[in-house]
């Protein structure tokens, strides 16, 4: 652990659900002591987020997913006892985390500027809906939703299918790495002031950003709506052909930005007629169409190797099944098991980083709620 780029730094996770844990197990991973405040017995609401209703160890398995390699500390914000014990723990900390919608932690008497008394040189992290104020701040900041007010769901799919969401909470990850790159400049700030500081960050905002390639677009072109391909397996509804998604006759090739021209020739088609570049958009879904026939007479193997041969950017459109046999992943060793306190185990996946030439591995499962008190009081909150 002392190896690890955050070691010796304690953070106090208020957090709950998806967006503020998973910064929480970046930090953990790399290296922070990470604690999840929690209320007594239930613990925090992501305990009972369940993917498929799968539940491991008493909570969820998505909890287990987000929430290993922390521990927890259970307390109630109400008891002016726990209160005072967490703001003891306050004084001891370097980042708090939370994700409570506005006011709330201002009832308590943890907003940022009480904290800041408490501790002038804490990171104070917080993740909102929609900021703290505004005609929104008091909406539910759900992932489902912040993808759909936002236009996100009109990007994917073809023209005639209406919105399509993300099979992910892809808002909630997006705004996680947010508040993550806002922690790091924070400690690097007080490391150079000696002074708290303040890091907000939204889903709403997050949303956008995600999209800034595609808004400038939209904000310089007239503002023309996204045109999606009406050709099923277009994948961009801002790039021209050839970037989609084909039908082989054994499975689906990936087309991604390559020379229309360069690409007809190679599969057979006079690649004359795919000349002029500036059709490429204009006549996409035509280009699409044509491409789907003739791609449709060679298995994607088959295809990969004709088009790799010639420098086209191309590649299987595998499912996990296939995917996990692919020697990539293999190599990449993005695996890994979590020892759960019951004595099975749970596989999941690794972090993503590489420090001094190794990747990270942590085996430490989720903590049950409150588990950790008794080490944490005596490592904080004894004399």
């Amino acid at each position: 652990m002392d190896k690890k780029p955050l070691a010796g730094l304690l953070v106090l996770e208020f957090s709950q659900f998806m967006a503020g844990p998973t910064a929480g197990l970046r930090l953990a991973d790399l290296g922070a002591r990470v604690v999840k405040i929690e209320r007594p017995e239930k613990g925090e609401g992501g305990r009972q987020i369940a993917i498929k209703n799968i539940f491991v160890d008493e909570s969820s398995l998505v909890f287990h997913t987000i929430n290993r390699n922390k521990e927890s500390y259970a307390a109630d914000l109400k008891n002016e006892a726990d209160l005072e014990d967490i703001k003891a723990l306050i004084q001891k900390a370097d980042v708090i985390t939370h994700n409570f919608r506005p006011g709330v932690m201002e009832k308590i008497g943890l907003d940022y500027e009480s904290v800041k008394s408490l501790n002038p040189k804490i990171i104070y992290a917080t993740v909102t809906g929609y900021g703290n104020d505004g005609p929104w701040a008091k909406k539910p900041g759900q992932d489902l939703l912040v993808q759909s007010l936002s236009g996100l769901s009109w990007l994917s799919g073809s023209e005639g299918d209406g919105p399509v969401p993300f099979g992910l909470a892809v808002v909630d990850m997006y705004c996680a790495t947010h508040l993550t790159q806002g922690i790091l400049a924070a400690l690097l700030k007080r490391s150079r002031t000696q002074q708290s500081v303040l890091v907000e960050v939204s889903l709403l905002e997050s949303v956008l950003d995600m999209q800034f390639e595609v808004l400038t677009t939209h904000f310089n072109d007239g503002r023309k709506l996204p045109q999606r391909s009406a050709v099923r397996g277009g994948a961009h509804a801002y790039l021209s052909a050839p970037y989609g998604v084909y039908k082989t006759a054994d499975g689906y090739l990936a087309l991604a930005m390559g020379n229309v021209e360069k690409i007809a020739g190679a599969i057979g088609l006079p690649s004359e007629r795919y000349r002029d570049a500036s059709a490429w958009f204009s006549k996409r879904d035509q280009i699409l169409q044509e491409f789907n026939d003739v791609l449709l007479q060679k298995t994607t193997d088959e295809w990969t190797g004709i088009l790799e041969a010639v420098g086209i950017w191309c590649g299987p459109v595998n499912d996990y099944h296939r995917f996990f046999q692919e020697e990539g992943f293999l190599h990449a060793g993005m695996t890994q098991e979590v020892a759960l306190q019951d004595g099975t185990k749970l596989k999941t996946t690794r972090s993503v980083y590489y420090i001094d030439g190794a990747p990270l591995y942590a085996d430490k499962p989720a903590p049950k709620v409150g588990q950790d008190n008794e080490k944490i009081v005596n490592d904080y909150l004894v004399d």
